[in-house]
């Protein structure tokens, strides 16, 4: 029965008309016949425009690579790249866990692909961010936690309307770096609606590196460089005292770091070298600037440089007009596409609003939640992480189901888990980076396939 919301007699008329076959699903003129340089492939894409503000002509940007078999009967996995302001079709789709990569002129096969498991759905939000648009500029500015979320319910909705035949497909909603903040509040935002109007089918959500607590994320830091040798005792004991890096971060943006931080933080600096990539610390420097998504998250020194590739294939190639045109993507109000927003003006005191409280209600909420964390990332490393989910655990009375160990990929260790109550888990990547899937796909993998069918990560190979 349709209930009598217009935008449910809508949804409910096209499944209706669906089911008789009078429509076909998934419209055809946002689907993708083939993108330059691309491999052939069996399954379908899709990218185009969801608008979220007619009056202000506000539209989302989004990608989709359904599943590359049975996709009828995979799940439907939303995609959320942090920053804030960062693309998650250039970072998300074609750097890390999308179905291809950009090489030379054309498109290599990702086998760790995660449309291998899932109907993946990625989103360039905020608007401003990517192909993401306002004809009217002013709306990027003083956009913050609360904007991006209200903006991404809208978009789902609509995006339904679009594709109903995955209205009522088990949906998961994952993402890294600052989508610890976008991630659980849009999923708060669905519970909420669907005591209204029942149209998310939310089954989990999982957070990688994610900001979920300011001070202990970002005061992990110091301990994490002097475990790792980037810094002496001596260092240390400041960074750690001093001026801890919450305290730097806060200063920074608020416009004035006093001397004794901009002293201790070029010691660090000095210490833990330009030359070290602080998002893989095992890394050496060039990545790409597709991978600057954190930069928000590690604002530099005057007299620090980012250190970054000259020659960017993804930015390159979504930067082509045959690329362009065959995503159906537009560029309005700037000159080339960037996978962080040279125009967005975000609210960044934002991240000192604590978003691990919203994941404890979840989680009373019945909704499972996976944190992982690649295990060389500095910049929101494992250690502050593992500290959050114990101590929400604890505060929630979740005994521990799976006690801290080792998982498999292969015949090796692929990281270290733990579960509470069998619906909140802990899981480290060995040898990833800030950007799990980028520098460790296979693992990768691994970890997303046991978050979507429920099950603890392997403990036998």
């Amino acid at each position: 029965m349709c209930s009598l919301l217009w935008s449910s007699i809508v949804m409910c008329v096209t499944i209706q008309l669906l089911q008789l076959g009078i429509v076909h699903p998934s419209p055809s003129h946002i689907r993708i016949t083939h993108l330059p340089g691309q491999p052939q492939v069996e399954f379908h894409q899709f990218s185009g425009y969801v608008n979220v503000d007619d009056r202000n002509q506000q539209a989302l940007f989004f990608y989709f690579a359904e599943a590359e078999k049975d996709a009828a009967s995979k799940p439907l996995v939303l995609w959320l790249n942090g920053g804030p302001g960062c693309s998650s079709l250039g970072v998300g789709a074609f750097s890390e866990n999308g179905p291809f990569r950009p090489k030379g002129e054309g498109l290599v096969r990702n086998q760790f692909s995660w449309n291998r498991e899932a109907n993946m759905l990625y989103l360039e939000t905020p608007i401003g961010v990517g192909f993401s648009y306002s004809t009217d500029t002013s709306a990027y500015e003083g956009v913050n936690d609360k904007i991006t979320g209200k903006d991404n319910l809208v978009f789902l909705k609509n995006w339904f309307i679009k594709f109903p035949e995955y209205r009522n497909r088990s949906l998961f909603i994952v993402g890294e770096s600052y989508a610890g903040h976008y991630v659980p509040q849009l999923a708060e935002l669905m519970l909420q609606f669907n005591k209204k109007e029942k149209l998310f089918n939310l089954k989990g959500i999982a957070l990688g590196n994610p900001v979920l607590e300011f001070a202990t994320d970002f005061n992990s830091r110091a301990e994490f460089f002097w475990s790792h040798g980037l810094i002496s005792d001596t260092t240390y004991k400041v960074f750690s005292s001093v001026c801890n890096y919450s305290r730097y971060v806060r200063e920074y943006y608020n416009g004035a770091v006093s001397p004794v931080c901009s002293s201790v933080m070029s010691q660090v600096s000095t210490e833990t070298s330009r030359f070290v990539d602080k998002y893989d610390v095992t890394l050496d420097v060039c990545l790409s600037s597709v991978f600057s998504q954190t930069k928000v998250l590690n604002p530099q020194q005057v007299t620090e440089t980012i250190d970054v590739c000259v020659e960017d294939e993804t930015v390159n190639y979504l930067n082509r007009k045959d690329v362009q045109s065959a995503l159906h993507a537009r560029l309005v109000g700037v000159q080339r596409w960037s996978a962080c927003s040279n125009v967005l003006d975000y609210e960044l005191r934002d991240l000192e609003i604590p978003t691990i409280t919203v994941v404890g209600k979840l989680v009373q909420e019945g909704i499972p939640v996976l944190v992982y964390s690649g295990d060389q990332d500095s910049v929101i490393p494992l250690t502050g992480s593992r500290t959050l989910v114990h101590k929400l655990a604890k505060k929630l009375g979740l005994k521990t189901t799976v006690p801290y160990r080792v998982w498999f990929e292969k015949q090796q260790v692929g990281g270290w888990t733990q579960v509470y109550g069998d619906i909140l888990s802990f899981a480290t990547i060995r040898g990833a980076s800030h950007e799990a899937p980028f520098s460790q796909p296979e693992r990768s993998l691994v970890l997303f396939k046991s978050f979507l069918e429920g099950r603890p990560m392997p403990q036998e190979f």
